[in-house]
């Protein structure tokens, strides 16, 4: 996983009653939503607008005080560009982070900066097979484009919605699991009650944060993570800066 994990919010938790990851869709790599690109800036914002989270964590949970002094300021701050963000995940999947950083390069090299699903659309699987993707891949992101562009995906009025409404639309896009809403709830919204217990790197981190003997399972990481609502996005990101590093 990368090492800066920069990403305002309803919150709802997302709990696991929604389909799995299609075969391809990475468990373990956030190099899609953690890395800055051209193409996807950052939106900087004071880290201030986390104290309150921060100090919450610290009243409820007596290891987290120490983590946050060792990690420092919380770095998370939405994404604006959406789709790119959610084009971005889809070519990162299962391979590394700079394999994926050059194939979207070449993509937008061919259909412009930033990602727009009609020139996607208007360039079709062989051309976007030509910067690098498998042919599932490819239909992935056409299939994300073309619900984006019919409004099947409305990214424009996600503010207006709960997470878990949220990852119900983006999850009925073919290409798009639970792992990857949850991401994009994470880093593109900074939704500040998230708990992505798919992820093996929360669950790394949560068996070190614990000093568990084993990683846990998803089911146990909800439990361990109930005290941090309602800001379980701000814990896990502390958990992975600490995991990483």
């Amino acid at each position: 996983m990368a090492k800066r994990r920069d990403g305002s919010a309803k919150s709802a938790g997302t709990e696991s009653k929604h389909k799995t990851e299609p075969r391809d869709e990475a468990i373990v790599e956030l190099a899609p939503f953690a890395d800055s690109t051209e193409a996807d800036p950052i939106v900087t914002e004071s880290y201030d607008r986390w104290n309150e989270a921060i100090e919450y964590l610290r009243r409820v949970d007596r290891r987290f005080g120490p983590l946050a002094d060792r990690v420092g300021p919380c770095r998370l701050s939405a994404r604006p560009d959406r789709f790119g963000t959610l084009v971005r995940a889809i070519v990162g999947q299962q391979i590394s982070s700079l394999a994926a950083r050059k194939i979207d390069a070449k993509l937008r090299a061919l259909g412009g900066s930033p990602h727009d699903p009609r020139k996607l659309i208007e360039l079709g699987e062989p051309a976007i097979r030509s910067a690098g993707l498998s042919g599932m891949k490819a239909r992935y992101v056409l299939n994300l484009a073309e619900a984006v562009v019919s409004g099947q995906v409305p990214l424009d009025r996600f503010d207006e919605e709960d997470d878990q409404t949220i990852v119900k639309q983006l999850t009925s896009v073919k290409g798009i699991g639970v792992w990857t809403a949850e991401m994009f709830l994470i880093f593109a919204l900074n939704r500040p009650d998230v708990m992505p217990a798919l992820d093996l790197g929360v669950r790394m981190g949560v068996q070190k944060y614990f000093e568990l003997a084993e990683t846990p399972p998803p089911k146990r990481c909800f439990e361990l993570a109930e005290p941090w609502r309602p800001f379980r996005t701000v814990a896990v990101w502390y958990i992975w800066e600490d995991h990483d590093n």
